[in-house]
């Protein structure tokens, strides 16, 4: 079985190098594709779900606004699961400072520079191993300054009430990004931050296992 992982905004297929999946299933990364003008989250995932072979029993793991990418590829063509990863199911479990945020219209305001180099100086403060963090500076690096535009925009115009089948929402107890109180994950990962993708792999990759052996 195939199991499509996409990643989160400013990211790619890198951040998942300490993840991995159980024999008899392959791991394909769905690279970002650039976004049409004013195009809805909605929509850019189904022109990157052309990619998936829907015709198989495949999966899906996003990551943080990879995994709201996955729940509408889902709703539209049911994978055997889908695994959120630092992510949110529905638009409801936003933080209150997102619909803020939306309604003062930030994304076309803040120079999208300034918010790489800042994400770049946090990384110095954060829980990854020095290797990790050289990795996370370099994909933050090279990630096109429009694509992270529309891609905040996208996020805070989304809106789904729809839960998919199979769905395995994990998510850390210490996420900064999306804190877990307004998350509703059908697994915890103590500690776990938004970057727990590289500093909680061990778990993650566990629960992947049993995730994907369970609806394989």
């Amino acid at each position: 079985m195939k199991v499509y992982f996409i990643s989160g905004l400013a990211a790619d297929h890198r951040v998942f190098l300490h993840l991995n999946v159980p024999e008899g299933c392959e791991i394909v990364y769905l690279d970002w594709i650039p976004p049409v003008r004013n195009e809805s989250l909605s929509s850019y995932a189904l022109r990157l779900a052309e990619s998936i072979d829907t015709k198989e029993n495949f999966a899906l793991v996003g990551l943080s606004m990879g995994g709201m990418i996955a729940i509408e590829i889902a709703k539209k063509y049911a994978p055997a699961t889908t695994i959120l990863l630092s992510s949110v199911a529905t638009n409801d479990q936003f933080p209150a400072h997102f619909k803020l945020a939306y309604a003062l219209k930030l994304h076309r305001l803040l120079p999208m520079q300034v918010l790489k180099s800042a994400s770049i100086l946090k990384r110095l403060f954060t829980l990854e191993d020095p290797d990790d963090k050289v990795i996370l500076r370099q994909v933050i690096r090279d990630s096109d300054p429009n694509f992270i535009r529309w891609a905040i925009g996208a996020i805070l115009e989304w809106k789904n009430d729809v839960v998919p089948e199979h769905l395995w929402q994990i998510h850390g107890s210490k996420d900064e990004i999306l804190p877990w109180r307004n998350t509703k994950p059908t697994h915890t990962i103590q500690n776990g931050t938004h970057m727990m993708v590289m500093t909680k792999a061990a778990d993650l990759n566990k629960l992947l296992k049993e995730a994907l052996i369970i609806h394989s």
